[in-house]
C-alpha cells in the first residue's frame, strides 16, 4: 500500500502539469442565451465545438452551445455536468468512473470519485471534498484535436448524395494510467468527439499496451453515467419502468435484422444503482445508471505494443416528448456522422445476368434517367466465384453499364446458409454446428471458409469494377464455440472478432466508392442503405392493397430514417408466390399501379427494388417512367429532404407527408394521396415549423399558380385541396 500511495503522489505532480496547461485554455463563461436564440434543427450554423477552462481552472468543458460536458481533473477526472443548453437539463446525478475494463479477469475503474452520498443530484459545492481510490486508474494528461473521419469515405462522383462532407468539431482526449505495478505499462485513453452544429458527441476509448506482457480484455465498459430516473415508480419491474428520456445512445455494435436501431442496439444498459438509496423505489430498481458494452466479450488477446479501440457510442440530447421532433434529431444525426447515408442513386434490382437482358436494362436505365443496376437474388450473379472465366463475364456488363453511365452492383449472401460442420458456427452448448445461429443455419465469419468469402468479394469487386455491392444476411451476432477457426481464438472473442471482420469490409467498401445495401443496422460502419421494413409475403396480395401498404411501410420507417437510408421494394414480376393480381408485367396493362407505386415512392424520396428484367415494355411505359424520373429530379433536394408525418394511410381516407429543408431552394413539399375510387376535397393543416418560414409562404400545387399565406401563430397553415381518385397530388412550399 505505501508503494501505491508513493505512485499516486507522482500521478499527482503530473497532474499539476495538466493543471498548468488548463490555464492556456479559454475562460468558460456561462450566458442563458447559448442554445436558445435559434433552434438547432432550423440553423446552427454558429453551433462550433470548443473547450474552454472553469474559473479555477480545475475543470475542463467541452461545449458548442447546444451540449456542455464539464470533468473535474482532480484528485482524479470524473464528469460532473451534462446538461442539454436548449432546455437546461441536466442528466448527470452523481459521479462515477469514467469507464470501466476487466483485464485478466479483474476489473478496474477509469477515473472516479468518491464520496457522494447524496445521489439523486449533484452539487458542485460537493465536488471537492470527493476522493480517488488507490486503485483506480489515474488521470494523466488531456489532448485537445480535431475531429478525424471514422469511415475515409470516398465521396462519389456519379452518385447522388445530400451531404458530401464529414462531421466537424474537436476531440478531446484524457489518459489514465494505473498506480498498481501490475498495471504498468497499460494506458487508457477516454476521447470524446463534439461535433459543430448538433448536441451530439460520440465517445469510445483505447487501451496501448504498452507492458511487456500480453493481457486479455475480457470486457469494456466505455460509458458509466448515473442519469436521473424517469418516473416515480414506488415498485416494478426495471424492464417496465421507463428509462431515462433526453439522451439517446447509439453505438456502432448493432445487428438483429430488425431494420431499426432501438431494436437492433446490443450494448445500452439501463441497469440499477442500489447505491442510490434516496430513489422512491424501496426495491431500489429503477434503471438509472446508463453502462454501454457490447454483450459478449470481446475477449481479446492484447500483446505488447497493440492498440484496442472500443465501440464508438453516440450520445444525442433530445429536448421533447415529439415524435417527430425526436425523429429530425435523430436524423441529423445520421446526416451528420454517416455523411454516405445520404447518397441515394436510382436502381434497378435485375434478375438476370443474360448478357442480352443486362444490355438491354442498362439502355433502358440510360433512356429513362435511371443511374445504377443491381444484379439481384436469383439473377445467377456469384461474387464468391473468382475464377478468371466468371469475373470476365460479369466485368463485360459492368463495363458496358459504365460506357452509358449507369452504375453496376452485385448480391451476394453470407448468413442463412449451411456450408459445413468445420466451417459453420458451433453451439457452445452442444459443441456442434447445429441449428442454433439467428437464421438457422450460418457460417462463422472468423472460419477459413469465412475468411476466403470476405477476400473474394473484394477481389470480384475490384477485378470486375462493380460500384455496388448488396449483401444479405451480414453478421447478424452469433456466437461460435470452435478453436480451430483462424479469426477467433474461441467463444468469449467469437462475437466481437465477426463483428469486426463484418464492419471492416463495410468500411473497405465506403473508402473505395463502393455502395453498400445491408439489411442489419451497420451505417455508423459505412453502410448506405437497409430496408424500409416490410413483410415480403405481402408482395403476393393484389397490387391496390400493395399500394396502400406500401404507403403505410413509408409512413412508420421514416420516424428515425432519412429517405436515403430506405429501399422499399416493388415486384415487377412475379414475388414470393403471387399470382396476376399481384405483378406489374405485363407494365404497359397496369400503368396506373406501376405509376402510383413509383409516385409514392419517390415522393417520399425512396428509392425501391424495382425487381424485373425491364423498365418498360411499351412507348407508353417508357413515357411515364421518364415523365416520374424527370419529376423526381427536378424536386430530389426536397425530396429527400426530412419527413413530418401527416396523416397516416388507412385506405379509408387521405393520407400524406412533408418534406421540409430550410436551407433549400423548395422550403416543403407535401405528398398528399387519396385512396378512394372518387375525388376527395379535403381541408389539410400544414406544419411549417422546420420550413423555417415564419410570416408568410407561397404555395403551389403541382406546376399551378402560386398563392401567398399567412402563417398562423403555431406555425401552420390550412390548405383545402382536391385529390383524384386513386391518385395523388403535390404541394410546392416556398
Amino acid at each position: 500500500m505505501k508503494r501505491i500511495l508513493v505512485i499516486i503522489l507522482l500521478f499527482q505532480a503530473s497532474y499539476l502539469l495538466a493543471q498548468d496547461k488548463i490555464s492556456t485554455l479559454p475562460l468558460w463563461k456561462d450566458t442563458e442565451e447559448t442554445g436558445k436564440k435559434q433552434d438547432w434543427l432550423i440553423n446552427s450554423t454558429d453551433k462550433n465545438a470548443e473547450i474552454y477552462r472553469s474559473a479555477d481552472s480545475k475543470d475542463i468543458i467541452l461545449t458548442n452551445g447546444l451540449l456542455k460536458r464539464s470533468f473535474r481533473i482532480e484528485p482524479n477526472l470524473a464528469c460532473i455536468d451534462f446538461s442539454n443548453r436548449s432546455s437546461n437539463q441536466q442528466f448527470i446525478r452523481a459521479v462515477t468512473p469514467e469507464s470501466r475494463i476487466m483485464i485478466d479477469g479483474k476489473s478496474y475503474n477509469i477515473g472516479g470519485l468518491y464520496g457522494q452520498k447524496q445521489k439523486a443530484y449533484l452539487l458542485n459545492s460537493w465536488v471537492d471534498s470527493l476522493s480517488a481510490h488507490p486503485e483506480d486508474f489515474i488521470f494523466k494528461s488531456y489532448k485537445i484535436s480535431p475531429v478525424k473521419p471514422y469511415v475515409n469515405w470516398k465521396t462519389p462522383v456519379k452518385q447522388w448524395v445530400a451531404n458530401p462532407k464529414q462531421p466537424a468539431g474537436k476531440m478531446l482526449t484524457f489518459s489514465f494510467e494505473s498506480p498498481l505495478p501490475l498495471l504498468k505499462g497499460i494506458i487508457v485513453n477516454i476521447n470524446y468527439e463534439l461535433y459543430d452544429g448538433i448536441p451530439l458527441l460520440c465517445k469510445w476509448l483505447s487501451v496501448e499496451n504498452k507492458s511487456q506482457k500480453t493481457i486479455r480484455l475480457d470486457q469494456v465498459i466505455n460509458e458509466v453515467m448515473a442519469v436521473h430516473e424517469e418516473e416515480s415508480s414506488v415498485d416494478g419491474n426495471p424492464a417496465d419502468i421507463k428509462k431515462p428520456h433526453g439522451l439517446y445512445i447509439e453505438s456502432n455494435y448493432a445487428f438483429n435484422n430488425s431494420m431499426n436501431a432501438r431494436l437492433s442496439d446490443q450494448t445500452t444498459h439501463w441497469n440499477i444503482d442500489t447505491t442510490y438509496t434516496s430513489q422512491v423505489n424501496y426495491n431500489l430498481k429503477t434503471p438509472c445508471l446508463l453502462e454501454v458494452y457490447p454483450p459478449i466479450g470481446p475477449g481479446v488477446e492484447l500483446n505488447p505494443g497493440n492498440t484496442f479501440k472500443s465501440i464508438r457510442t453516440n450520445e444525442l440530447l433530445l429536448d421533447s416528448y415529439d415524435r417527430d421532433r425526436n425523429g429530425l434529431a435523430q436524423r441529423k444525426m445520421y446526416r451528420k456522422i454517416a455523411p454516405w447515408s445520404t447518397e441515394n442513386p436510382i436502381f434497378l434490382h435485375l434478375i438476370s445476368v443474360d448478357p442480352k437482358i443486362v444490355k438491354t436494362a442498362v439502355d433502358q436505365c440510360a433512356t429513362t434517367g435511371y443511374e445504377a443496376i443491381i444484379l439481384s437474388f436469383g439473377s445467377g450473379i456469384n461474387m464468391e466465384d473468382v475464377s478468371q472465366e466468371n469475373i470476365a463475364k460479369i466485368k463485360v456488363l459492368v463495363d458496358y453499364a459504365h460506357s452509358k453511365g449507369i452504375l453496376m452492383g452485385g448480391y451476394s449472401l453470407f448468413s442463412s446458409r449451411r456450408i459445413n460442420d468445420a466451417e459453420d458456427v458451433i453451439d457452445p452448448k452442444t459443441g456442434k454446428a447445429d441449428v442454433n445461429a439467428m437464421f438457422a443455419h450460418a457460417p462463422c465469419l472468423g472460419s477459413n471458409w469465412g475468411l476466403a468469402y470476405l477476400s473474394h468479394i473484394k477481389e470480384f469487386i475490384k477485378k470486375t469494377g462493380l460500384d455496388i455491392l448488396e449483401q444479405d444476411g451480414p453478421y447478424p451476432g452469433d456466437v461460435c464455440a470452435s478453436t480451430k477457426h483462424p479469426g477467433h481464438k474461441g467463444l468469449e472473442d467469437s462475437q466481437w472478432a465477426q463483428m469486426e471482420l463484418q464492419k471492416g469490409i463495410f468500411r473497405w467498401c465506403s473508402e473505395n466508392g463502393v455502395y453498400v445495401n445491408a439489411p442489419d443496422w451497420y451505417f455508423l460502419d459505412g453502410t448506405n442503405k437497409i430496408a424500409l421494413g416490410y413483410k415480403e409475403t405481402n408482395f403476393k396480395l393484389p397490387r391496390e392493397q400493395q399500394v396502400i401498404l406500401n404507403r403505410q411501410n413509408i409512413y412508420d420507417g421514416t420516424w428515425e430514417k432519412t429517405p436515403s437510408m430506405s429501399w422499399g421494394f416493388v415486384p415487377l414480376t412475379e414475388y414470393g408466390g403471387g399470382d396476376a393480381r399481384s405483378t406489374l408485367e405485363p407494365l404497359a396493362e397496369h400503368l396506373d399501379s406501376y405509376e402510383n407505386l413509383m409516385m409514392q415512392y419517390y415522393g417520399s424520396g425512396i428509392q425501391a427494388c424495382y425487381r424485373g428484367p425491364r423498365l418498360y415494355d411499351t412507348d407508353q411505359t417508357k413515357a411515364l417512367v421518364i415523365k416520374v424520373i424527370s419529376w423526381y429530379k427536378q424536386y430530389r433536394s426536397i425530396l429527400n429532404s426530412d419527413i413530418i408525418h401527416l396523416r397516416r394511410p388507412d385506405g379509408g381516407d387521405w393520407d400524406g407527408i412533408l418534406h421540409v429543408n430550410p436551407q433549400n431552394k423548395e422550403k416543403g413539399l407535401a405528398m398528399l394521396y387519396n385512396p378512394s375510387t372518387e375525388k376527395i376535397t379535403r381541408k389539410v393543416v400544414l406544419p411549417l415549423y422546420y420550413t423555417g418560414l415564419t410570416s408568410k409562404v407561397t404555395i403551389r400545387e403541382k406546376e399551378g399558380n402560386a398563392r401567398t399565406y399567412t402563417i398562423d401563430r403555431n406555425y401552420n397553415v390550412t390548405y383545402e385541396v382536391t385529390i383524384p381518385a386513386n391518385g395523388y397530388t403535390w404541394l410546392v412550399i416556398e
